[in-house]
């Protein structure tokens, strides 16, 4: 999995359940299926590490289930969000590779 790129748009929202600002994209069902079909260690949440791309801003970070059997998730840091002029329901281009553990 480590080397495959996936590229997609998904809306930005934020987490409803906490009163942090937390804010995420949600993968497309397509790319959370590939992603989950490939075996890993166990990682807390059901974590995978990733590398992302938004417009300019690059970062690694963790992609996790946002429910059991449901797509993963990707939280968008303030940083990015500032960085690229993105907010809640503006609608992101995001490319994101999967990393090996070493990664």
């Amino acid at each position: 999995m480590a080397g495959t790129r996936y590229e997609f748009t998904a809306e930005l929202w934020r987490w409803a359940a906490r009163a942090e600002e937390w804010v995420f994209v949600r993968l497309p069902d397509d790319v959370s299926a590939d992603i989950a079909d490939v075996p890993r260690p166990r990682a807390g949440f059901g974590a995978v590490k990733v590398a992302v791309t938004i417009g300019g801003s690059r970062w690694r970070t963790s992609i996790f289930p946002e429910r059991t059997g449901g797509p993963y998730v990707l939280p968008v840091k303030k940083a990015v969000r500032v960085a690229e002029d993105l907010e809640v329901g503006d609608i992101a281009r995001v490319g994101l590779e999967p990393l090996d553990e070493s990664g």
